[in-house]
């Protein structure tokens, strides 16, 4: 059988999980796919892409630290992938190069549907304004929650995003407001993203500890094996904690499904993945 040749680009690469996550995806599916990891060479992306696109490349993934490098690399972007500023996934079709972002969606998948909890209604806060934030915000205002609050160490960058997205949160009828750790409304959130890099640090971030209650959910968009320092502060306050291991899972099914048309089940794949990763630990 020939297969359609996809692969994941960052550097570093070797850690990654996309090769195993989508090859179960094949399996599952059925499509013919190949899918393999390049280490990218800094400064040089579009050259790599080029390479791999002469070779025969169908689409990428791409992470650290190219996403950026993705978005400018692009000849067109989906809506999502403009709001977000940044580029997870491309596509190589006889229009050209196609650039996408996933990862809000895959946030969102986790949280409704590997985790239970509906974004409906719901007052979400979200912790940091950088890039893993503005990719968030309109995935979320998609589910109609009540009210999304950004919150960042440096104010003004949220009240970029608030500025930003002010259209697309009137029209969704979704309360958006934001600023420094002061912005917070009264009472526990249902939902807080943590979309800062503090947890490779160890690092929390500046948030009133009256936000987690014991219906939140506590959501840390890093994965590592152990809970990060961010789950353990919010589950010692009574709050449901998870990592972004099923966000990793569940935008590797949207570029699936952007690449194929067919969407593998992300639920089973992530079931799967922590039972190795358990086992490995």
């Amino acid at each position: 059988m020939n297969l359609d040749r996809y692969a994941v680009i960052g550097n570093p690469i070797e850690h990654s999980k996309s090769p195993w996550i989508h090859a179960r995806f094949a399996e599952q599916t059925g499509e013919p796919v190949e899918y393999g990891r390049i280490l990218g060479t800094i400064g040089a992306f579009a050259q790599d892409v080029r390479t791999f696109i002469e070779a025969g490349g169908r689409g990428m993934n791409v992470t650290v630290p190219f996403k950026l490098d993705a978005h400018a690399l692009a000849e067109s972007l989906t809506p999502r992938a403009a709001a977000a500023g940044a580029v997870n996934t491309l596509a190589f079709t006889v229009d050209g190069i196609r650039g996408d972002n996933t990862d809000g969606i895959g946030i969102v998948r986790d949280i409704e549907q590997n985790l239970g909890v509906r974004l409906e209604g719901a007052r979400i806060l979200l912790l940091g304004a950088g890039g893993a934030a503005r990719g968030v915000v309109l995935p979320m205002f998609e589910k109609k929650p009540a009210a999304l609050t950004i919150v960042n160490r440096t104010a003004a960058k949220a009240h970029q995003l608030v500025d930003q997205f002010a259209d697309a949160a009137e029209a969704a009828h979704v309360r958006f407001s934001g600023g420094g750790a002061n912005s917070v409304e009264a009472g526990p959130y249902d939902v807080i993203v943590n979309a800062t890099a503090g947890s490779l640090d160890a690092a929390l971030p500046d948030c009133d500890d009256g936000v987690y209650g014991p219906g939140s959910l506590a959501y840390d968009m890093m994965y590592s094996p152990q809970p990060t320092v961010f789950m353990r502060h919010a589950e010692a306050l009574g709050a449901r904690a998870s990592d972004g291991l099923g966000m990793l899972v569940e935008q590797a099914a949207e570029s699936f499904f952007v690449w194929r048309g067919v969407r593998p089940d992300g639920g089973v794949v992530l079931r799967e993945l922590r039972k190795v990763l358990s086992a490995q630990a």
